[in-house]
């Protein structure tokens, strides 16, 4: 078997080895690439089979002991009678039977089930004092025996032992009262539904019901004394664990606080109780490893080679997920604060971990091979955790200090500064460990008290002095200057507190408190150690959920090249990283600080417990854990809701061919009963008792009568909507000033996107309250008016054949009903026309209007139909003196006079020709027609004459001739600016030669 085991250890170790060794320096053998998956598959498949042997393998080694083997293992012991196998088993439908007639029985029966919580409560009473007893047991025995080695320490886990047994009596005596306590309950409803007795003179009830009565008032009284007892008993378990809880914290201050006479004769008793512990240590340890090389070798092996493997696996398969993430490239000249941090904690944290596994393992194989002898397995404990703590200081020095990369370095210190500071922090370490290791060995072998304080007090002195020797060196590089330069010294704070420390430790040790230096001395070096590591997670995780902070690292890159990520998605993946970063860090090191601190285990699993399930605010018992299993269970509830939505929906109701309308309808009320149904498990599951929310319910009644009637009105509203169907997702609808298409019909408001994409949410209550239009409720089937106007001079009959004729088949017009042609009416100028159409998809009106008003103005062309359209407005117009002349003798009916004296004004000498006034387009594009010369009389009635210019005596008067040189003379060759309606000056007409009027 031996060779068998030899072989299975060389190859796949020395394997595993090569590939982690290359893979941590960026180099990879061929042979190793191809083999590595290959060989982490084969490994966890090894594991597991070896592990399901390893029952056989423990009992196939010898388990006894030789003749000349003292202290060595005994053989196990054989099993109880009580756990062989019944010879003649009863058949499983018998046993149902039993079970079942027993709780029938169990509920005919009440006073049984009383009597065994009776049963019940007497026997935790009896426990809790023994307990109790062995509490004053304990505290007699720390007080005698006083002179043994960690005498205190022993009796702190006894009573720690003693505390969890307490609180585990209480939880469970709890249990039971709430279990009594919910029957009561039953029991009063019970009564409740079975009314009084009737009173004197009344007519008799059923003797089943007194019968009745009288058995549920019994069982009440009895669950009543039964409540009152365990009360009782919590209340007594309570103030003993309080008891416990006081006894071990002035244990602890006086092991801290216990003086030590230091002289002579005490290190000479030490030295000789030293002479003594080491020769029977070497005497145990030399005939337990006889033992084990001579009768546990396959055992011994198959223990270390399996806690190897998981340790190797483990490692191997971090390196391989995380391997950009924990290893530090020296190609990297310039790495950035986030990648020198995310190494730091990673290289820390993950061989840790391996090495951890790799020691709970490794005990527990051995212990389950019956390797360990009873007194070698506390060294064996205390030597492998001994082990994990010098790896994890080893590491998170290297990871801050980073001695031989300068470039990973967290904190600037000198190349020289960095070695001694790692080499000093190992050495304070290593003396603190070893002393504990010392101090498990003196405890095993019996050794007196004296060897373990003279132990301590060198290890003290030791770290005390490393402490001042760290406060002298040098480490500190300015910034800006070269990392491997010669460093300056501490800044004073530091080195005050450095050298204040470790005289301190000195001092306390020479001085006889030994325990209090020894505390204080393990606290500098494995608490320092895991604050430091802490504060470096705390740091990686803000670090990796700042924004854009994910996207300059070598995971977020791969992200966002792997799966195509956008930068808001990387800053809310690098959120959830650094609060993950954040949770690990609390679970995993809180506890550590707590035990360095003096805490038990057990101690930390009561707090987890109670934290996790007994949060109590006045009378009400919050659960962690049950709110987050409601969380998951309305999760879980939510998820299968919108599958069994989509599933319905698009499988179901799309095969039916059922309406849209519908689909939606019983999509919606499918997500509402699932969503009620997700959150009542999960109320229950958080261990909300749902009849406790009968106050609150009346309170939301209360405010639902005040404040919340609109939102209620709203959601009734919403159901409404659903349940009569007046529109649906897509339809076309108004309702006052909202138009546009149903998007989405939510619980309390109605999404409508109108036609220039605007999103306007309507609340439910509208749609009920005020009429609504829907232009899409049973089909698509609409109509289109169109209006159009044509020139009062144009044939009506004409008109309406050729606007027929217009629309006549154009694309999306129904033919059943044909289009329709309305003479609406007329005035003086124009004749107004409709033109109804009738279209199979009332949502392409838009297009087909604009196809009619293309069609129709292409016909009214062809056919020479002149549109209709507005008058033209009056436009003011701009005349000399002398056109005034010329007006007013027109007004006045001479017009033959009027037209001789123009034939007098100067024609190709300058005179001024009036220029035809320009009309404006009407509204649909149409220029006016030429007014007549009547129209031209009302605009130029409306100009306003000037002052001196006077109008004829007579019709057959003429106005006197002038010449331009006594225009000249008179300064009247132009005209005098005039005054608009704005107050500005403007000039006359634009002179240019022209034909005489």
């Amino acid at each position: 078997m031996a060779p068998f085991c030899r072989l299975i250890l060389s190859a796949p170790c020395r394997v595993l080895f090569q590939y982690l060794s290359a893979s941590s320096v960026g180099k990879t053998d061929l042979t190793v690439k191809a083999c590595s998956p290959t060989m982490l598959r084969f490994l966890a498949i090894l594991l597991i089979l070896v592990s399901s042997l390893s029952p056989v393998v423990a009992q196939q080694a010898p388990t006894q002991t030789p003749a000349n083997q003292t202290g060595a293992s005994q053989p196990p012991a054989s099993q109880p009678a009580a756990s062989q196998p019944s010879a003649n088993p009863p058949p499983a439908a018998s046993v149902g039977r039993q079970s079942a007639g027993g709780g029938e029985a169990a509920r005919d029966r009440p006073d049984d089930a009383q009597a065994d919580a009776a049963q019940q409560l007497d026997a935790a009473r009896k426990r809790l004092d023994t307990l109790a007893a062995q509490v004053e047991t304990a505290d007699a025995a720390e007080t005698a025996r006083s002179t043994q080695a960690n005498n205190s320490n022993a009796a702190d886990n006894r009573l720690a032992e003693i505390k969890a047994q307490v609180d585990d009596l209480s939880q469970q005596v709890a249990g039971q009262m709430d279990a009594a306590r919910t029957r009561i309950e039953q029991i009063k409803g019970r009564l409740t539904e079975l009314g009084d007795p009737p009173a004197a003179g009344a007519e008799p009830e059923a003797s089943v019901v007194t019968e009745e009565r009288g058995r549920l008032i019994a069982e009440r009284n009895s669950l009543n004394a039964v409540t009152g007892t365990a009360e009782t008993l919590v209340a007594d378990a309570n103030a003993l664990s309080t008891t416990i809880t006081e006894k071990r914290r002035v244990l602890f201050s006086n092991t801290l606080l216990r003086h030590t006479d230091i002289n002579v004769d005490m290190l000479i008793d030490a030295g000789q109780a030293l002479v003594v512990e080491a020769q029977a240590f070497s005497r145990n340890i030399g005939s337990w490893l006889t033992f084990v090389f001579t009768y546990k070798r396959v055992p011994l092996m198959s223990a270390l080679f399996l806690s190897l493997c998981s340790a190797l696996v483990l490692l191997a398969g971090t390196h391989r997920l995380f391997a950009p993430l924990l290893r530090r490239s020296v190609r990297d000249l310039n790495p950035t604060y986030i990648a020198r941090l995310s190494r730091a904690f990673g290289s820390t944290l993950v061989p840790t971990i391996a090495a951890a596994t790799f020691a709970t393992t490794a005990f527990f194989f051995l212990q389950t091979f019956n390797v360990l002898r009873p007194d070698i397995a506390p060294i064996v404990v205390t030597f492998l955790a001994l082990c994990v703590a010098l790896q994890f200081v080893w590491t998170i020095s290297t990871a801050v200090l980073a001695p031989g990369q300068a470039v990973w370095r967290l904190v600037r210190v000198s190349d020289r500064g960095a070695r001694l500071l790692v080499a000093l922090i190992m050495a304070m370490a290593f003396a603190n460990l070893l002393d504990y290791l010392l101090e498990t060995i003196s405890v095993t072998l019996g050794s007196p008290l004296v060897l373990t304080v003279a132990k301590s007090l060198i290890a003290s002195i030791i770290i005390g002095l490393l402490l001042m020797a760290i406060a002298l060196i040098r480490p500190v590089i300015p910034q800006g200057e070269p990392l491997d330069g010669q460093g300056r010294p501490w800044p004073r704070a530091i080195s005050i507190l450095l050298l204040l420390a470790g005289l301190g430790l000195i001092t306390a040790a020479l001085s006889g408190y030994v325990g209090l230096a020894r505390f204080i001395a393990t606290q500098i070096v494995v608490t320092g150690a895991i604050f430091v590591t802490m504060y470096i997670g705390i740091l990686t995780g803000k670090a990796l959920a700042k924004q854009n902070a994910l996207a300059k690292t070598v995971g977020g890159r791969y992200l966002s090249h792997r799966y195509r990520l956008e930068p808001m998605a990387l800053d809310q993946i690098g959120l959830a990283v650094g609060l993950s970063i954040y949770l690990l860090v609390a679970m995993f090191f809180v506890p550590l600080l707590l035990l360095q601190w003096g805490f038990k285990i057990a101690d930390i699993e009561a707090w987890a417990y109670r934290i996790f399930t007994e949060i109590r605010i006045g009378t009400i018992t919050i659960s962690l854990v049950g709110i987050f299993a409601g969380i998951m269970l309305f999760i879980l509830g939510f998820v299968i809701t919108r599958w069994l939505q989509r599933w319905i929906d698009g499988s179901v109701l799309a095969r039916s061919r059922v309406d849209l309308g519908v689909r939606n309808s019983v999509k919606t009320g499918i997500g509402y009963l699932g969503m009620g149904i997700a959150g009542l498990i999960g109320i229950s599951a958080a261990g909300l008792d749902l009849s406790s929310l009968a106050l609150v319910a009346g309170a939301l009644s209360l405010g639902v009568g005040f404040g919340l009637q609109n939102i209620v009105s709203n959601f009734v509203s919403g159901l409404i909507l659903l349940v009569e169907r007046p529109f649906k997702v897509g339809d076309w609808v108004i309702s006052g000033t909202t138009e546009g298409f149903v998007k989405r019909i939510s619980v309390r408001a109605t999404e409508i996107e109108t036609f220039q994409r605007q999103t306007i949410m309507v609340p439910n209550s509208l749609f009920i309250n005020a009429s609504v239009g829907n232009w899409t409720h049973r089909n698509k089937l609409g109509r289109v008016d169109i209006t159009f106007s044509a020139h009062a001079s144009n044939d009506p009959r004409k008109v309406v054949e050729s606007l027929r004729a217009a629309v006549t088949g154009l694309p999306n017009i129904l033919r059943n009903p044909e289009p329709i042609i309305v003479f609406r009416g007329f005035t003086s100028s124009e004749l107004e026309f409709e033109v109804r159409v009738f279209l199979a998809d009332i949502l392409q009106g838009v297009s087909v209007r604009t196809d009619v008003r293309m069609a129709v103005f292409e016909r009214f062309q062809a056919d020479g139909i002149a549109l209709g359209g507005p008058a033209a407005p009056e436009v003011p117009i701009k005349i000399s003196p002398e056109d005034a002349e010329v007006l007013s003798a027109i007004f006045q009916g001479t017009r033959s006079e009027a037209a001789r004296g123009s034939s007098q004004l100067p024609g190709d000498a300058g005179g001024y020709v009036e220029q035809a006034s320009v009309e404006p387009p009407d509204s649909r594009g149409n220029d006016i027609p030429d007014s007549s010369e009547n129209d031209r009389r009302d605009v130029l009635r409306g100009e306003e004459l000037r002052p001196d210019v006077k109008p004829a005596a007579s019709a057959t008067a003429s106005p006197p001739s002038v010449t331009p040189a006594q225009k000249r003379d008179a300064g009247e060759d132009k005209p005098a600016p005039e005054t608009d309606a704005d107050g500005a000056k403007s000039g006359s007409r634009k002179r240019r030669p022209g034909r005489p009027r």
